[in-house]
């Protein structure tokens, strides 16, 4: 995982950069995290265009093209590392008007009560507004 931002009362985010992080999030948040972060995974890839023809070349830059091509999936977690909230933003968390942003707690539950200023915090570290009605997809 890759630390992103810090959030108040001792809370931080970190990026899921790898499958298995991807599992052990799912498993520790009780969701599916790691099926959206595989199909999204597989879609990137689908996606890339080799810069080479030789073969043993073709899987330079791979790494580079997910991060720039994938949702970022990312996870809030408090001091002691307990999982708090699990997020999905446009790719490199720039604004698109295409893309659903995803913001949920454990087991899907509202992650805003207990967590919606590290939310916040998210959301100015990127330049996005994530708020409730557009970001936890079991609150309408």
């Amino acid at each position: 995982m890759q630390f992103v931002c810090d959030a108040p009362c001792r809370r931080s985010w970190f990026r899921i950069e790898t499958e298995s992080e991807a599992e052990r999030e799912a498993q520790l948040m009780s969701h599916k995290v790691d099926k959206y972060f595989r199909a999204e995974e597989a879609a990137a890839r689908a996606s890339y265009q080799p810069t080479s023809p030789v073969y043993i070349e073709q899987q330079i830059g791979l790494k580079a093209h997910l991060q720039r091509a994938m949702p970022l999936f990312l996870t809030l977690r408090d001091v002691d590392g307990g999982g708090l909230a699990t997020a999905m933003l446009p790719p490199a968390g720039n604004a698109r008007p295409d893309f659903r942003i995803i913001i949920v707690g454990s087991g899907n539950a509202d992650p805003y009560p207990g967590a919606g200023d590290a939310i916040a915090a998210l959301g100015s570290h990127f330049g996005l507004i994530l708020d409730r009605d557009h970001c936890f997809p079991y609150g309408r």
